[in-house]
């Protein structure tokens, strides 16, 4: 499982959806978590973090947001080689469950149907975090 220390970055454009996760992250033992609301701002943030030596450990991201979306944010992100593995935990709709092909082809690291529970996201934390330390 990721470190306590490590830095995560929430990706949600709907503050209630923000908040509910650092809920959930911090019973789970994560207090160092950082939050935006669309993908161009979480990129923002990246590179931020980047240039202070700072680097973000995991980034759990919407799909659906406006200025950027998930997928966009996930690509973006590949494309930096620094962040070629940076693990990225992506939230659908059941709606978009069709679309998670996308998804995958762009390597997102894994991806959760809402509504989210505690429980799935800590066994989707756990499923990254042995991809991330196997690859």
């Amino acid at each position: 499982m990721f470190p306590p220390s490590t830095r995560i970055l929430i990706v949600d454009d709907i503050q209630s959806l923000r908040d509910l996760l650092k809920a959930y992250l911090r019973r789970l033992g994560y207090w160092n978590l950082l939050e935006a609301q669309d993908g161009q701002e979480a990129l923002d943030i990246l590179w931020q973090a980047q240039s202070a030596k700072e680097e973000i450990g995991l980034v759990i991201s919407d799909w659906n947001m406006p200025v950027m979306t998930g997928l966009e944010l996930l690509k973006r992100v590949r494309m930096v080689p620094d962040w070629k593995n940076l693990p990225f935990l992506l939230l659908t709709t059941e709606s978009e469950k069709a679309r998670v092909v996308q998804a995958v082809q762009a390597h997102v690291s894994n991806y959760m149907v809402k509504p989210i529970d505690e429980a799935t996201l800590k066994e989707k934390l756990f499923k990254v975090w042995e991809k991330a330390t196997k690859g």
